[in-house]
Parts: C-alpha cells; sequence; structure tokens
C-alpha cells in the first residue's frame, strides 16, 4: 500500500501476508451477521420458487436478522464462522497481503504502479487467493444459507461434516462448486477493493488532506467498500447461488446467471445490495484500518529487535 515514508522500515511480505489475513479475521468477526444477511437475502428468490411460497420470508438487512433471530436463534448469524475464519486466514493472506508483492513484480521493483499495473496485480492475488480458499468458502455458504428443519436437524452438524458430506455426496469436486465464478467475482473484488484503497489513500496523501493515520484509511476504506459493492454485486450473488445449489440445479454459472433473469429479472443480480454495502463497507474499514495497524506495530516491533542497544 501507498504511503510509507522513506525513513520508516518496510513492512516485510511475511508482515503483510500474516496481518492482512488476521485484519480479515478480525472483520469476519464484526461483520459476519451482515455477511449471512446477505446470503440469506441473495438465495430469498431461488428458495422461494423451489419452495412455491408466495411470501417473502426476508425483507431487508434488519428485517432479515431479526427474522433469524426470532425463528433460529441469534447464533444462527455465525452460521459458517469457523470456515469464514478458515477462508480470511487462506484466502486474505493471499490477495491482500501479497498484492504490494505483486505489484513489485509487474513494476520490476520500481514504486511506478500505473493503474494497470494494480489492476493487473489485484486480479493475480485474486485469482491465486480462490485456489487456496474455495472449499473453505462453499461451506461458509452452505452453513449461512441453511435453514434448521422443522425437526430441529440441519444440513450439516459441524464445519467438518460439511467437508466431508459434501465431499462425499458430490464428490471432491463438490467442494470446488462456483470456483471460476468465484474467481471471476474475487478478481472483480480483489481490483475494486485494493486499487480503489490504494489510489483513494494516494490521492489523501498527495494533496495533504489527511496525514497517514487513522481517518485517512477510514476514508479510503469506506470509498472502496462502496465502489466494490456496485461492480461486484452482480457476480457474487451468482456464486452464492451456484456454490449453495443442489447437484444438477444449475449446469453451469452461466445457466444460473440466465435462469435468474428469466424467473426473476435483471434486478435479482442486486438482491441484498444493502447487506453487501453494509458488510463490505465496514468489513473493509475495519480489515483496512486494523491492516495498517498491524503492519505498523510488527515492523517497529521488528525494527526494535533489530535495531543495536
Amino acid at each position: 500500500m501507498v504511503g510509507t515514508k522513506p525513513k520508516d522500515m518496510v513492512p516485510s511480505a511475511a508482515v503483510k501476508f500474516f496481518g492482512a489475513g488476521t485484519a480479515a479475521c478480525i472483520a469476519d468477526l464484526v461483520t459476519f451477521p451482515l455477511d449471512t444477511a446477505k446470503v440469506r437475502l441473495q438465495i430469498q428468490g431461488e428458495s422461494h420458487k423451489l419452495e412455491g411460497g408466495n411470501a417473502l420470508k426476508y425483507r431487508g438487512v434488519f428485517g432479515t436478522i431479526t427474522t433469524m433471530v426470532r425463528t433460529e436463534g441469534a447464533r444462527s448469524l455465525y452460521n459458517g464462522l469457523v470456515a469464514g475464519l478458515q477462508r480470511q486466514m487462506s484466502f486474505a493472506s493471499v490477495r491482500i497481503g501479497l498484492y504490494d508483492s505483486m505489484k513489485q513484480f509487474y513494476t520490476r521493483g520500481t514504486e511506478n504502479a500505473g493503474i494497470v499495473t494494480r489492476l493487473m496485480a489485484g486480479c493475480t492475488t485474486g485469482a491465486m487467493a480462490v485456489a487456496f480458499a474455495q472449499p473453505t468458502d462453499v461451506v461458509k455458504v452452505r452453513f449461512q444459507a441453511q435453514v434448521r428443519l422443522a425437526d430441529g436437524g440441519r444440513r450439516y452438524n459441524s464445519t467438518l461434516d460439511a467437508y466431508k458430506t459434501i465431499a462425499r455426496d458430490e464428490g471432491v469436486r463438490g467442494l470446488w462448486r462456483g470456483c471460476m465464478p468465484n474467481i471471476t467475482r474475487n478478481a472483480i473484488v480483489n481490483c475494486a477493493e485494493l486499487v480503489t484503497y490504494d489510489m483513494i489513500k494516494e490521492l489523501i496523501l498527495k494533496y495533504d488532506l489527511m496525514t497517514d493515520n487513522l481517518p485517512c484509511h477510514f476514508t479510503a476504506a469506506f470509498g472502496a467498500g462502496f465502489c466494490t459493492t456496485v461492480v461486484a454485486s452482480p457476480v457474487d450473488v451468482v456464486k452464492t447461488r451456484f456454490m449453495n445449489s443442489g447437484s444438477g440445479q444449475y449446469s453451469s454459472a452461466i445457466n444460473c446467471a440466465l435462469t435468474m433473469v428469466r424467473q426473476e429479472g435483471p434486478t435479482a443480480f442486486y438482491k441484498g445490495f444493502m447487506p453487501s454495502f453494509l458488510r463490505l463497507g465496514s468489513w473493509n474499514i475495519v480489515m483496512f484500518v486494523t491492516y495498517e495497524q498491524i503492519k505498523r506495530g510488527m515492523t517497529r516491533a521488528q525494527q526494535y529487535w533489530e535495531s543495536p542497544f
């Protein structure tokens, strides 16, 4: 990320890798109920068609959260949290922690990174991250989407049970369901999120609007969250629907998208937009502010231990 002063010790790749994963886990702990509400709203039209009902169960972000707490208990808001944290440690560490290293790779070590270079770096780390974290993402979405049955049973009893059940019933490929739309989504999200944050922060520092501190990080993260939601929401809805689908329900991610348009209209691509924005905006703020502080703290600690007495 931009903004490191020459006199400061530059954070190492290991610091960025660990810091990104840790910051993303903290952000997930804070915003997970919003993410769960987003998933429920995104699959609602699908469930509505399958069940043949007429009434919508969930209405709005806070209405969804209230309904879930009333009908399933407060713990339902954190369904899939374990898989979510597993995902962030393996996913955010790569896509965010290696972003600066990938920028330097494409610029051959120089500091002059243009918009094209940043976009290439964002696409690369976003796609790489999916290769590591796709099974955890599938399990997380399945847990968030599952509703307690009338007899009190559940689709999956635990995170480990979900991995085993999916692999047994759908094959190992089931754990990689929606991989291509997820790669597409995360390439888009990574570009919108990291590049926007990078550029907003750079402009703020360039024109001396703020110092390289918390208000600057907050502003850049908020802008990045909004831009990311607008750009990535259609792909995110398709990804969620496809990953949550049963075997044979959709032949491909494209078939899923076409089915959505045919049955629910184009507005289906922006189902759950408000929880997506609330979640991405708040997630970006918590993650980037925490990430910057972790980087700074770990770098200072490293500098302290390496400095002579």
